[in-house]
């Protein structure tokens, strides 16, 4: 288990993401099979070996999750004072 510092988190997460205007019937179909796919024992095992957990969900599952971290890490960034170069 790697070292941490209690009440402190960073994360990273993948996701598949498409074009704002794509037909609802396609990220309906995209997500059931990605989420197909993340309950393959295969996959689960080999994103286990690689030390991912996975997490199949609905695209406002995803949507929220998105907004949640955009959100948690633009006050980080603010309070750092983190500017672009």
């Amino acid at each position: 288990m790697g070292e941490f510092v209690p009440g402190y988190e960073a994360t990273a997460w993948y996701g598949i993401g498409a074009p704002r205007a794509t037909p609802a019937e396609i990220v309906d179909k995209l997500n059931k099979e990605v989420n197909a796919a993340l309950a393959d024992p295969k996959m689960r095992a080999r994103l286990a070996d690689l030390g991912g957990t996975p997490l199949p969900g609905s695209p406002a599952q995803f949507g929220k999750l998105i907004a949640d971290e955009t959100e948690k890490w633009g006050k980080v960034i603010k309070f750092a004072g983190i500017k672009p170069q």
